[in-house]
């Protein structure tokens, strides 16, 4: 154990190190090549190459180094770890907010991730970006414990407008929230009359808050007692694909809403 802390300590103290092993692991480079690639001074680069070449990580044939087969094994190790803990410390201010237990997907995904928090000059910057989202979308799919008034307005509007097609599944109590408020019923049943919109709700509570908005997909975070935390949204293809796969599910076995359900 000892003995392999210490070589990730050996990593961890030189950025220098880590790029350039990372960079020998995909290709063969000259001395120049590498020093332009790295943008590291030559003496730098000297003691770089000569630390990885004792631990024989690095190879070089007279004209250019590579990686060997175990400098190649760690490097992907370590771009792993890197990339794990980049993301870590992105999502650690709104980790406790996601409903990680539900999400099949690999937690990196959401490295390069758009985070919004609300702030004491933004306090409903998630909301904004939500809307930011739906207003320039074609095609919004959404899966959800909630509707919130501003989303409906902006979807209504542009489902009406046939420049956008709905399809919302929701728990139940989603719906009745704005079914129960006179102002909300009325754009509420136009929406749900349009041609380019349809809803259905799920039987059972849906533990996200989630919108496709053409191939961006967005989670809304609130806390246990409802009061929104943040928004954290990507294009990345895997949680895209999770996304419509979920949507898909709940689709399936939701029932469809009708204006006449609105009445009763």
């Amino acid at each position: 154990m000892d003995s392999a802390l210490d070589e990730i300590e050996f990593l961890a103290l030189s950025a220098n190190r880590v790029e350039t092993l990372r960079v020998l692991s995909h290709d063969a480079y000259t001395r120049r090549e590498l020093q332009a690639e790295i943008d590291a001074s030559q003496p730098t680069l000297s003691r770089v190459l000569n630390d990885l070449q004792k631990r024989r990580w690095v190879s070089y044939d007279g004209d250019t180094y590579t990686a060997t087969a175990t400098g190649e094994l760690v490097a992907e190790a370590f771009t792993n770890l890197w990339d794990t803990l980049d993301a870590e410390a992105d999502l650690r201010e709104i980790i406790e907010w996601l409903p990680t237990e539900e999400m099949e997907f690999d937690f990196r995904c959401l490295t390069d991730a758009t985070i919004t928090t609300p702030s004491q000059m933004r306090p409903n910057a998630p909301v904004q970006r939500i809307l930011s989202l739906l207003s320039g979308s074609e095609q919004v799919s959404i899966f959800s414990y909630a509707f919130n008034e501003q989303s409906l307005d902006i979807i209504r509007e542009h489902v009406i407008g046939g420049d956008q097609h709905f399809t919302g599944v929701f728990s139940p109590t989603a719906v009745d929230a704005i079914a129960q408020d006179s102002m909300l019923r009325q754009p509420l049943q136009e929406l749900v009359a349009a041609d380019g919109a349809e809803i259905r709700l799920h039987e059972d509570r849906i533990p996200y808050a989630v919108t496709i908005a053409d191939d961006v997909v967005h989670f809304m975070l609130r806390d246990e007692a409802g009061v929104l935390q943040g928004a954290i949204d990507t294009d990345n293809e895997a949680v895209v694909s999770w996304a419509r796969e979920k949507h898909a599910q709940y689709w399936q076995n939701a029932a469809p809403l009708s204006s006449a359900d609105l009445l009763e």
